[in-house]
């Protein structure tokens, strides 16, 4: 950083911040805004938004399969298709943060619809189910939701979606850019803001999620969703408190990032057809973008594009294979609040007479991971680490998220052989007819594959995270984010449409599927093992793509 020896390293700098203002529109002075102090108040918000949010998904498929009356199968492909549209719908809400709104009026207004969607889910679980009304479930008959009690919770449940796909990609850029990347204190502490940004917001989670679950077990589903809208109105109020402590970012003047970086592309393509016939258009336009990731210059500078707007587009294009081959992860990522509960449902899980746990709490055992590993890796791991390779961060991002896949793939091979142990309990144990009964194996054999996947996390997630912030035009770091959510959104996607089609294939001629209703003649494991391999060979893939990525902002090549 050219500028560094111009900032005073120790202590606070009463000059002004570059390329940021204050709420006024002012210069923005660093010993009285951004850094800690207002990141403070943006991770306020994220915890209490985290919390709404997985205060529905966690355990969104017992609502399903229960008030609801939905099939496992039916009810997991809703759970992958809400998640990922979930996840996919920040890229829009980035691309409005980043074109037109900024971040702060689009938090403000994602935050709006956030709390409108969990308002009316509160609602929908207060319409009363008609008396005597039936449908056929699998093989049982049981009383039917009201049609338009069906409706509004789905309403309800996208209005949630909605205000988290504007809320999710900025509050994190929001809160990264009140680090100053030009002041070497600064810039050390924003790399420490990402991991500290999600060991903070997974403590909240976990100090309330299980608290959550079980009242929406054993209390009320009205309660259970009435919370989450109580700490979004709270978690806005302290945002806004923190207005007057924020660090703005300047937008450039003139065209927007993504015109910029589409006219590159726009221009590209017309040299291409210019010289060529039309049959060799498709082949010459695929050398063009592979030609456009290596070389430092290209021709399209002829249609007026500056050589900035190049080396931008061509970093949003280096991005695209490390996008892809982590998209297996996410589809592992889909199982914990889906099928690793429902496994949990089937198993002993009493903690003292007349206290059984939700199985949804043991997802909170993916935070306490996190909360316990997160410190380690910050305090011991990277200082270790950065003694042996020289490198500040101690390993680079890229071999940041490989490790978190390593272990994911360990986490859902154990996951396999628990539900092999389950089943083989449920056939010595003769409750295999039995879909209702309990099968005598304590839940707390699913403690390591969750535990496993919290750490994964703490390397994956947050090395996605810093990745695709980093790596994207500063202007773009909106998008940056929304483009690692989209990766747990067709994550999810690619989840349901595999549920979909091997439940298809393997209830055929009136065959129990792998996910039928009764887990204990299902075959959840089978499904596992098939995750597994697929895991193995998007490492495989990820670490050919690492190993030729070069890094954005340093411009040299670094081996994975």
């Amino acid at each position: 950083m050219e500028n560094w020896e111009t900032e005073e390293v120790e202590g606070e700098s009463p000059l002004p911040v570059l390329e940021a203002v204050d709420y006024r529109g002012g210069a923005s002075v660093r010993s009285k805004s951004g850094s800690w102090r207002s990141a403070g108040f943006i991770i306020g918000v994220e915890v209490a938004e985290r919390i709404a949010y997985y205060g529905i998904q966690g355990n969104l498929i017992t609502y399903l399969t229960g008030p609801l009356h939905q099939t496992t199968a039916t009810a997991a492909e809703n759970v992958n298709i809400w998640s990922g549209t979930a996840s996919l719908l920040p890229l829009f809400g980035a691309f409005l943060a980043d074109s037109l709104l900024g971040r702060y009026r689009t938090i403000i207004l994602a935050s709006f619809i956030y709390i409108l969607g969990l308002g009316l889910l509160t609602l929908s679980a207060m319409l009363p189910s008609p008396t005597g009304s039936e449908c056929q479930v699998g093989n049982e008959f049981k009383s039917c939701s009201p049609q338009s009690q069906i409706v509004l919770f789905f309403i309800s449940l996208y209005l949630v979606a909605i205000g988290q796909g504007g809320h999710k990609p900025c509050v994190q850029a929001f809160g990264a850019d009140q680090f100053d990347e030009k002041h070497p204190k600064e810039y050390k502490d924003r790399s420490s803001f990402f991991n500290w940004w999600y060991f903070t917001m997974c403590a909240g989670c976990m100090a309330t999620l299980s608290i959550l679950n079980y009242i929406q077990d054993n209390l009320s589903w009205v309660l259970g969703f009435g919370i989450p809208c109580v700490a979004m109105i709270i978690a806005l109020l302290v945002f806004m408190l923190g207005t007057v402590t924020y660090r703005f970012n300047i937008q450039q003047r003139g065209k927007s990032p993504f015109l910029r970086i589409g006219r590159v592309f726009v221009a590209a393509i017309r040299n291409r057809r210019s010289t060529l016939s039309s049959t060799a258009v498709k082949a010459e336009q695929f050398e063009f973008l592979n030609k456009a990731l290596l070389a430092p210059e290209d021709s399209i500078e002829d249609e007026s594009c500056s050589l900035s707007e190049v080396e931008e587009a061509k970093a949003v294009l280096r991005l695209v294979p490390i996008w892809a081959t982590t998209l297996v992860y996410a589809v592992v990522f889909a199982q914990v609040p889906t099928f690793f509960t429902k496994q949990g449902i089937t198993m002993e899980r009493t903690i003292f007479p007349g206290f059984d746990i939700p199985a949804a709490s043991l997802q909170t055992l993916v935070t306490v991971a996190i909360v316990l590993f997160s410190p380690i890796y910050d305090r011991l791991f990277v200082p270790m680490a950065r003694a042996i390779t020289g490198k500040p961060s101690g390993i680079t991002m890229l071999q940041r998220i490989g490790t978190g896949i390593s272990i994911s793939i360990f986490t859902i091979v154990f996951a396999a052989l628990v539900e092999m142990k389950r089943l083989k309990t449920a056939q010595e144990s003769g409750v295999v007819d039995e879909p209702n009964a309990t099968v005598p194996m304590s839940i707390w054999w699913l403690i390591p594959q969750y535990f496993l996947f919290g750490v994964s996390e703490v390397f994956t997630m947050v090395g996605l995270q810093e990745f695709f912030y980093d790596q994207v035009p500063n202007e773009l770091r909106s998008m940056g984010l929304a483009l690692y959510l989209s990766i747990f959104g067709v994550g999810s996607f690619i989840s349901g449409f595999l549920i979909s089609v091997i439940e298809k294939l393997s209830g055929k001629d009136g065959q129990d599927s792998w996910f039928a209703n009764n887990l204990n003649k299902a075959h959840v494991d089978y499904f596992y093992w098939l995750l597994a391999g697929l895991s193995v060979m998007g490492l495989a893939l990820f670490i050919c793509s690492a190993k030729s990525y070069i890094y954005n902002h340093q411009g040299i090549r670094r081996e994975l």
